[in-house]
């Protein structure tokens, strides 16, 4: 959840949609995105909508936050009127969702499915870091409908913990992991960060192995970026930290392709592996694939029908328009065709599953064709009539989408 918000149309107060937007609400996949904007302390790579106080002031506090996101959740249903939507995917992201009482992530949860009704095979995850779960609120989760869990483990070597910020000891990772595991999760997954300042190759290497050996069914590896203004980007400009080349993450990256396939972790998207297509991320899918979904919280991004919104960025704004009976969204913006199709390209892309060939214009057709035979689409998969990278694609993968866009 980025922190800078872009620019848009505005919103209308009551968070009314227009009638085009919601006539293909029901046939459509439809996910609930819950955000949770609060960190027990800011890591200094992130660059997230996140808040590290329990207590900001103008009724934005960790303690009545439930309540107040409940409040959208409600105020959702009223905007999508009478359409019989199942949510067939929530995902509490943050922040650290887990800092908060498992009983009002069960409530949240509660709330969704009271007024929209969860499918039956609804996937609920939440996004925890290690240290911020214990057995019994791992259970109170998974008893109360969670189904996925997703740990930050990051890294498993000190000194690279130590360069992100992040809290947890390097075997608190596994523990939490055993813990999920004994608590009924039939899904767990954990976050790897690679191209730490720092980073060796031998470190990235024991974080796979460390990470392929725990009972885990996903796992997601992203390079490391350094975001203007935060407290990592202040140190590589003083000089105090490396600043990690891009052929280095390519390597990285390859790496990780080698680790995580020896393991039987296969790639379904550019930075995410799974055991089997039952452990891919739905809701992450559904992002991918153009569904639609409802962004709960601060700064939360929504999408329906075309059309895209996104709230007000600070917790004590955002719990103001909702106890004044409006809604949270600071604009809002309506795709146009060719945005959509645009779109399309860039996320199908990412997919394994790739993209139909008969999306492409014309001049994309040609791009394709020079990308195929430079080894970043595979031959194979393009005979079937669909652009899928290659592992050279993955590695050039902004590139292989610019030229099909461009």
């Amino acid at each position: 959840m980025p922190s800078t918000l872009p620019d848009g149309d505005p919103a209308p107060t009551d968070g009314a949609l227009p009638p085009d937007a919601l006539s293909g609400l029901g046939p459509r996949p439809f996910g609930v995105y819950v955000h949770v904007p609060f960190c027990a302390t800011r890591c200094g790579y992130c660059d997230f909508n996140t808040y590290t106080a329990t207590e900001l002031g103008g009724g934005a506090s960790q303690a009545s936050y439930a309540e107040t996101a409940g409040g959208e959740i409600e105020l959702a249903r009223r905007v999508l009127g009478e359409a019989d939507v199942d949510v067939s995917t929530v995902f509490f992201g943050g922040g650290t969702p887990t800092l908060l009482p498992a009983a009002d992530l069960v409530g949240l949860l509660g709330g969704i499915d009271a007024q929209f009704g969860l499918a039956p095979d609804a996937e609920v995850t939440t996004e925890a870091n290690p240290e911020s779960v214990t057995p019994a609120s791992l259970g109170a989760l998974r008893a109360g409908g969670f189904t996925r869990i997703s740990f930050g483990m990051q890294s498993v070597v000190p000194h690279v913990l130590a360069t992100l910020d992040r809290q947890h000891t390097p075997g608190r990772a596994a523990a939490a992991v055993g813990e999920a595991r004994a608590a009924g999760f039939e899904h767990v997954s954990v976050d790897l960060i690679y191209g730490t300042p720092g980073e060796s190759d031998d470190d990235w290497r024991a974080s796979l192995a460390a990470a392929t050996e725990l009972d885990v069914d996903h796992v997601s590896a992203y390079s490391l970026i350094v975001e203007p203004g935060t407290r990592l980007a202040a140190r590589i400009a003083r000089g105090e930290l490396p600043m990690t080349d891009d052929d280095l993450l390519a390597d990285r990256y390859e790496l990780a392709e080698e680790v995580l396939s020896a393991a039987g972790l296969d790639w379904y998207e550019v930075s995410n592996w799974a055991r089997s297509p039952r452990s891919q991320a739905r809701h992450n899918l559904l992002y991918w694939t153009g569904g639609d979904w409802w962004g709960i919280g601060p700064g939360a991004h929504s999408h329906v029908g075309g059309v895209r919104w996104w709230n007000v960025k600070h917790p004590r704004d955002y719990a103001a328009r909702l106890a004044a009976g409006s809604s949270p969204a600071a604009a809002r913006e309506t795709l146009t065709r060719d945005q959509r199709e645009v779109e399309e390209v860039m996320l199908r892309l990412r997919l394994r599953t790739g993209l139909p060939l008969g999306a492409l214009s014309e001049r994309a057709t040609k791009a394709a064709v020079a990308a195929r035979d430079d080894g970043r689409l595979d031959p194979a998969a393009y005979e079937e009539g669909r652009a899928v990278l290659t592992l050279r694609g993955r590695l050039l993968a902004d590139a292989v989408v610019r030229d099909l866009v461009g």
